[in-house]
């Protein structure tokens, strides 16, 4: 399939979910929740049915897109650390190539909205910051609702932000501002992060699960839409001709899951049907997997997985969907934009989430050291103004993003990329570019203190399956071919220990090639 060239330089328009499983939305299989408009879109592009994260956590997974670089590479592992300033991404190398770039919506390429995730660790630190004190609290609320406005010359690339802070009904950044000046109060939009705040219609079985205090109208779901549509019209109305970038980040469908009437009552929990894995028995599960899924919903904890009974789970799908359902509403706004001011044949547009969500699966809910299919896999639909639609079964990564938009935008590569531009196989879905993908993820904060949970995690995946390591001596294989529900673990009973033994060499050398040798520059001679 060969591309046809667009006008002009294209322009890039990268939308972007939170905590969004692959099998949550109707392209990906999903015939419950209802998203034509991204059904639309995927119709016209190309959809990556085993596109994977580099890493299953917020923080380290955004600046793996950003960045085309590893965790272990980029040096953000886990969500108490923020992105360097100098790391080199692929917004700054399309701003440097004269692109007009702007964030909207969810960034968290800082550590503000997970400070509760930091933690003192012993000793001196290993590394000493040579930036001043402030330069890692953009993303800090307090900033906001003191009437702070930071704005930076360039945030990681981006000339322009207007972010959102928080979840559902736990609203700061530009959001909190807008929010007020759309009569919201102060109450309304931090009522969201207390177990015990008041907010209407808690469900009983957790307290993550309510109707927001927020009307639709000042939701970050509706922020993110309209400011995205305000950039879109005003970049199109410059006289300059500079083509433009908007990463449109969306913080739904993240917990708390907390839509506002009328989409919390999208979906009833009795019309929902649990994961066919509901109820695995764990088999040769890891001890970690077996203590969270014996965990109950803790009310002052935010994060942390649990085991959720048929009705908490059925509760949380409801309430997800409609939360999944208001960003494809939004979607739909910003896409009839592009229809509206004649840019569609200008524009690649780019949809994927972060990471995805146990919701169910397995008997759990959340992420955190689980690296089933649900927490790793996420949508990924490509469309290249010219390119016919198509669906590949090609192996692709977070990683691969980032190479992929300077690819097809002709801004040239930096040093340190580690993933491959998608270009070939957008041209043709039967072609393949990796034949694994590598998966980090690393539990900082436990170190030294001897807890459950496993210190490192390695999965990779590949047509031998999903094969993981964890740093405290256990191990799982899974043949998704056969078993794509992951309920016969190979390394069991000796089942396979020819596949074992290969996908140990596979994920040594993904490790191998994972190591970093790029160069800072410039380089003094």
């Amino acid at each position: 399939m060969i591309s046809a060239a667009p006008r002009q330089r294209p322009n890039v328009l990268f939308i972007i979910t939170d905590q969004h499983r692959a099998d949550h939305v109707g392209f990906g299989g999903n015939g419950v929740v209802r998203t034509p408009h991204l059904d639309a879109l995927a119709a016209r592009s190309t959809v990556f049915d085993r596109a994977y994260v580099a890493n299953p956590v917020c923080m380290p997974n955004r600046s793996s897109i950003m960045t085309g670089r590893m965790p272990s590479a980029h040096g953000v592992i886990f969500n108490d650390r923020s992105l360097s300033p100098d790391a080199t991404t692929f917004v700054g190398q399309l701003r440097d190539n004269g692109y007009r770039t702007a964030l909207i919506g969810k960034s968290h390429l800082q550590h503000g909205m997970s400070r509760e995730a930091v933690v003192d660790l012993p000793g001196d630190p290993a590394l000493r910051t040579p930036w001043a004190e402030g330069w890692d609290t953009i993303e800090h609320r307090e900033r906001y609702e003191s009437g702070d406005t930071p704005d930076p010359e360039d945030f990681y690339g981006f000339e322009h932000i207007e972010l959102t802070l928080g979840h559902g009904a736990l609203s700061g950044g530009h959001h909190y501002q807008w929010a007020l000046d759309r009569g919201a109060t102060h109450e309304q939009l931090v009522s969201g992060g207390q177990y015990d705040s008041d907010v209407p219609r808690r469900s009983p079985l957790w307290w993550q699960i309510h109707e927001a205090s927020l009307p639709s109208e000042a939701y970050s779901t509706t922020f993110v839409t309209e400011r995205t549509i305000d950039f879109i019209e005003h970049a199109a109305s410059a006289d300059d001709d500079e083509p433009w970038m908007v990463w449109c980040s969306f913080p739904d469908p993240h917990h708390p899951l907390s839509p506002p009437s009328p989409w919390l009552d999208r979906h009833h929990p009795d019309d929902m049907v649990l994961p066919a894995t509901f109820d695995d028995p764990g088999e040769g599960w890891p001890p970690h997997l077996k203590f969270l899924r014996d965990l109950q919903p803790d009310d002052h904890d935010f994060v942390r997985p649990w085991g959720p009974t048929p009705e908490q789970a059925r509760a949380a799908l409801a309430a997800t969907y409609g939360m999944i359902e208001f960003v494809d509403d939004g979607v739909g706004r910003i896409l009839a934009t592009l229809d509206r001011l004649d840019l569609a044949d200008d524009t690649i547009v780019i949809f994927t989430s972060d990471h995805g969500d146990m919701m169910g699966d397995h008997g759990l809910i959340l992420k955190g050291v689980m690296h089933f299919q649900g927490c790793l896999r996420v949508p990924l639909a490509i469309h290249v103004p010219g390119n016919e639609p198509g669906r590949t079964d090609s192996l692709a990564s977070s990683l691969d993003l980032a190479q992929t938009v300077l690819d097809l935008c002709e801004a040239g590569a930096y040093q340190g990329v580690q993933g491959h531009s998608l270009r070939p196989v957008l041209d043709d879905p039967t072609a393949s570019v990796r034949n694994t993908v590598l998966i980090e993820d690393d539990f900082p904060p436990v170190e030294g203190r001897g807890q459950l949970m496993p210190l490192k995690t390695r999965t990779v995946i590949s047509d031998l399956g999903r094969y993981t390591r964890y740093s405290n001596g256990f191990e799982q294989l899974f043949d998704l071919a056969v078993d794509p529900d992951e309920l016969i673990d190979l390394t069991e009973h000796d089942r396979d220990p020819d596949r074992r033994a290969q996908a140990i060499t596979q994920l040594a050398d993904a490790l191998i090639g994972a190591d970093d040798i790029c160069r800072p520059e410039p380089v003094s001679l």
